[in-house]
């Protein structure tokens, strides 16, 4: 029996099972108490693996996704934001836009929780293993305006129109001149119909003609991504304005 037990050791050692190698012993102690048969025994340990392995996967996807923060729905203050309808976001969260290739907007002045409302949908996307990218509306432009100087453009669209789900953060707080809007509307294009796109904005979409300095080619963009859209109107104020009047309080408070 100890022989046979060291092999075993040797073997999930060298197979690099190390889920298996840990619970090992309190398995077959498991086993012998509770008379399991070799099947169910053998589902036991194999299912410390799997576990481990999940939460790995997670990890790794969260981590590809390139997010700014890893703040969830958990994390957000529905109380301080009460135009915001939470049964929905908790829905976004099921992740059933993704499945009908369905965008949403989230629309608002500075502060208000766009991108963390963006990146909470974006995190329970990439646990659940949908490939998923954040990244800012400014980086994404710089990045295609690259390629296209290279002679990669094709290859660079091709990049961030294959997640299923990509997040273009900060539309319109800084301008987009005419070329760069025309790169802007391929990925557009590439993705509509096809895959969802969250975009987060402080600017009323009137107003997309001047940051794309092309009312035609914001137009057309605009077509594609509300064609298929839910978009999150937030009124309200300010989360850093609240954290520093709250700090400021807290300092008169202690004069």
């Amino acid at each position: 029996m100890n022989s046979s037990y060291n092999k075993l050791v040797e073997n999930l050692e060298y197979l690099k099972l190390k889920q298996m190698l840990v619970h090992l012993d309190d398995t077959i102690d498991f086993m012998t108490n509770n008379q399991l048969s070799f099947t169910d025994t053998l589902i036991k340990l194999t299912d410390y693996e799997i576990d481990m392995k999940e939460i790995n996967m997670v990890k790794s996807m969260v981590k590809v996704a390139a997010f700014p923060h890893l703040k969830e729905v958990k994390d957000f203050d529905f109380n301080f934001q009460p135009t915001i309808n939470k049964q929905q976001i908790l829905d976004f969260t099921t992740l059933r836009f993704i499945e009908q290739k369905e965008n949403i907007v989230f629309l608002g002045t500075s502060g208000v929780g766009k991108t963390h409302l963006a990146t909470s949908i974006g995190i329970a996307a990439a646990k659940k293993r949908t490939s998923t990218y954040f990244i800012k509306c400014n980086e994404l432009i710089m990045n295609l305006r690259k390629a296209k100087l290279e002679n990669r453009l094709e290859n660079r669209l091709e990049h961030y129109a294959k997640y299923k789900l990509l997040i273009i953060d900060e539309i319109g707080y800084l301008p987009i001149d005419a070329e760069d809007a025309k790169l802007f509307f391929q990925l557009i294009d590439l993705r509509y119909e096809q895959k969802s796109t969250i975009l987060t904005t402080n600017a009323s979409f009137k107003t997309w003609g001047d940051i794309f300095q092309d009312t035609k080619i914001a137009n057309a963009i605009l077509d594609r991504v509300l064609h298929h859209a839910t978009v999150v109107n937030i009124i309200g104020d300010s989360y850093r304005l609240k954290d520093h009047f709250k700090r400021e309080t807290n300092k008169q408070g202690d004069r």
